[in-house]
């Protein structure tokens, strides 16, 4: 008995004294930043070419804003919130200068940040001053006990701060103009920005910011500013950003589902997303898609839409920047 012990001890010693890392582990990324600038009907045959050299080249510049602080071992979360900023400050994008108008015709933008080790978030809605809307939602998260605010709460925390503030002219538009002109016709359109990434600490981060829904009515809130449905960060899962037609990712908490699913079906992140945007929030007609990056390093792009804006920058070279569905 006492040989058969010293068996059983001398190969638990053996086991546990290998090396067991994998050669996925080994060539994981050191960081890996993904954003999207939303999702819809976007076709090649109606894109200029200006246009579309256009949103590749303010999509690349939100890479790099985002990547410097990653190769320079600075936080995901300081890399999501710099790369959205990029993104709020053109009107190319629903979010920050490029918000689209209410059926009131004013600008009321949504904003959400979480970082995935304490799972600390912020998150604000309804504001129309704040330049920047993503540092109202970091504001949030950093300076307050709650996790999200509406409108003049928002808004006076923001100057407290020290937030840039701005009057609602600077988010005038001529484009966002005639479609709030066309959505009177019933010519709905929704889009968001957002970005995920893992840093070289392994922490993970989201951030989404958008203008909503052109048109939408007063005092609705979409799934942007909802922690677990347009934004999710947790560092045992994945980090998660959505764009898409808010009421369905809400109702379907999609980012979380992602995270949920990687964590008690054991699925990848592929699987996970795949799960939820192509088979659960299609069946329902919810049309959009997320950005996510998992602990791993593994990235994901999905959308069930003729097109998302999307890119992604990894530490071993990985870049690609995508508008159409192929």
């Amino acid at each position: 008995m006492k040989i058969r012990w010293l068996f059983f001890l001398l190969v638990f010693v053996l086991i546990n004294s290998c090396d067991y890392t994998s050669v996925t582990d080994q060539n994981a990324p050191e960081y890996v930043l993904v954003i999207h600038g939303g999702a819809g009907t976007i076709l090649k045959e109606n894109m200029t070419a200006e246009k579309e050299a256009a949103y590749l080249e303010k999509m690349n510049e939100a890479l790099e804003a985002g990547e410097l602080i990653l190769k320079n071992g600075g936080s995901s979360l300081d890399a999501v919130t710099e790369t959205i900023m990029v993104m709020e400050n053109s009107p190319l994008f629903n979010a920050g200068k490029g918000a689209v108008f209410t059926a009131e015709g004013i600008n009321e933008m949504d904003a959400s940040i979480m970082e995935g080790k304490f799972h600390k978030a912020g998150a604000i809605t309804g504001v129309q001053h704040i330049k920047n809307p993503i540092l109202g939602a970091r504001a949030v998260m950093g300076k307050t006990n709650h996790v999200l605010l509406t409108g003049e709460g928002a808004e006076e925390l923001a100057q407290a701060v020290g937030l840039e503030m701005v009057d609602s002219s600077y988010f005038f538009t001529e484009s966002r103009w005639n479609s709030y002109l066309k959505a009177k016709d019933k010519i709905d359109k929704h889009g968001t920005v957002g970005a995920v990434a893992l840093d070289m600490n392994g922490n993970l981060a989201a951030a989404t910011s958008t203008g909503g829904m052109t048109y939408k009515m007063k005092g609705r809130v979409g799934d942007s500013p909802i922690i677990g449905a347009g934004t999710y960060a947790d560092n045992n899962t994945c980090a998660v950003s959505a764009t898409g037609h808010g009421e369905y990712f809400m109702r379907n908490v999609v980012a979380y589902d992602i995270s949920a699913l990687m964590k008690y079906s054991k699925m990848t992140l592929q699987q996970a997303t795949e799960e939820v945007i192509m088979n659960k929030l299609k069946s329902i007609g919810g049309d959009g898609g997320v950005v996510a990056v998992d602990k791993e390093g593994n990235i994901s792009m999905t959308f069930n839409t003729a097109g998302m804006y999307r890119g992604y920058v990894t530490s071993k070279g990985g870049k690609e920047i995508l508008i159409y569905q192929d």
